[in-house]
């Protein structure tokens, strides 16, 4: 039987006598409750798990007989609409049971915080973790971190696909690997790290190096989320994007340019594809006077600036975006670019509202 209890994260405060903050102090997760009555609050107070509906719909009509018992209901109903409230008589999943209880509780408390579907228990986006199928395509710098992070946090299963082999200058930045790994395939070893992180996920891997469409095809038919962690060949990403609007997967891409690092994520069939931003960068860049390089830097090749900071964050924010769209905790936006500068610790978010009809990728397929 349903009872009803505010998440401990979103414990609520009282300003003043008329005045309640939910949620905490989390943009994008607290709300303020205009409270003159005093009657929400003492609502909210006897929502701790203890009681069901029915019983606090009692006790509220008892002490404040001018409330109805349909308001009070509808008010227990916003809050669990809110995402505020969960059941408190529900047990945990059998998949999280024994060991997983220790192992996963943290992060269960981290999705419960930024969860805000309504009626989603204190481990339903945890389980959908423990669902879900990812593949990594690339374990560098970025996709070693993402793949060390899903894995730690429960994905189900994990494919990790590279073609190359551990070198020394990998070492700065790729986490899974060291010295002893020197000269290995990346996939052999990532692996074998992987599955000593947590025995309880399904890690596989393919050593395929990426030379088209159809492949990441072939890959994003068999997973939830495909995350993109590759940058060469350059026509990578729109390979990956074709692929996944083919498949109709959804898939995330994380990468950096010397200090700046980025991510995008995509949910085919919801709105513009990464290519329709490509198409409308082209077309503004097309606006602007014309570019002269610098004559000693043509026919160079740019260098790789990159450290363990650069590729972990990028990796980090990447494993965040694909847990998003798996769970929806949290609900983050998108068919959009997401930007982070390290110098300046300046964010940016790009993204536009509908596809291009001039689109050579979504408009071609949809």
């Amino acid at each position: 039987m349903f009872r009803p209890r505010i998440k401990f994260e979103h414990r609520p405060v009282r300003y003043g006598e008329d005045r309640i903050r939910i949620g905490g102090d989390v943009v994008g997760v607290a709300s303020e409750i205009s409270d003159p009555e005093g009657w929400v609050w003492t609502l909210l107070n006897t929502l701790d798990g203890t009681r069901t509906v029915d019983q606090v719909v009692a006790d509220l009509v008892h002490q404040y007989p001018d409330r109805s018992q349909e308001q009070i209901r509808q008010a227990v109903d916003d809050l669990v609409t809110a995402g505020y409230v969960y059941d408190a008589a529900a047990p945990p999943p059998e998949r999280v049971i024994g060991t997983g209880l220790d192992r996963y509780d943290r992060g269960m408390m981290l999705l419960r915080w930024m969860d805000r579907t309504p009626g989603h228990g204190a481990w339903d986006a945890q389980l959908l973790l423990h669902q879900a199928r990812v593949t990594v395509v690339g374990v560098g710098g970025v996709g070693a971190e993402a793949a060390w992070a899903l894995v730690a946090s429960g994905v189900g299963k994990v494919h990790c696909v590279d073609g190359d082999v551990v070198e020394l200058s990998n070492l700065n930045r790729q986490v899974l690997y060291t010295e002893h790994d020197l000269g290995r395939s990346k996939v052999d070893a990532a692996v074998e790290r992987l599955r000593q992180q947590n025995g309880e996920v399904v890690v596989t891997g393919e050593h395929l190096m990426i030379n088209g469409s159809q492949q990441l095809e072939a890959l994003a038919v068999d997973c939830d989320v495909l995350l993109l962690a590759a940058d060469t060949p350059g026509e990578i990403r729109s390979w990956a994007n074709r692929a996944c609007l083919v498949t109709g997967t959804a898939w995330v891409h994380g990468g950096y340019f010397g200090p700046q690092v980025h991510i995008g994520l995509y949910r085919p069939g919801s709105g513009p594809c990464a290519d329709c931003g490509r198409t409308a960068r082209l077309e503004r860049d097309a606006r602007m006077p014309p570019l002269t390089s610098w004559a000693p830097a043509r026919g160079q090749t740019p260098p790789h600036a990159a450290n363990a900071v650069t590729a972990g964050m990028t990796g980090l924010l990447a494993a965040h975006a694909v847990t998003s769209l798996i769970t929806g905790a949290p609900a983050l936006s998108v068919n959009r670019e997401y930007g982070l500068n390290l110098v300046t610790l300046r964010e940016h978010t790009v993204g536009l509202d509908s596809p291009r009809p001039d689109c050579p990728t979504c408009y071609g397929l949809l």
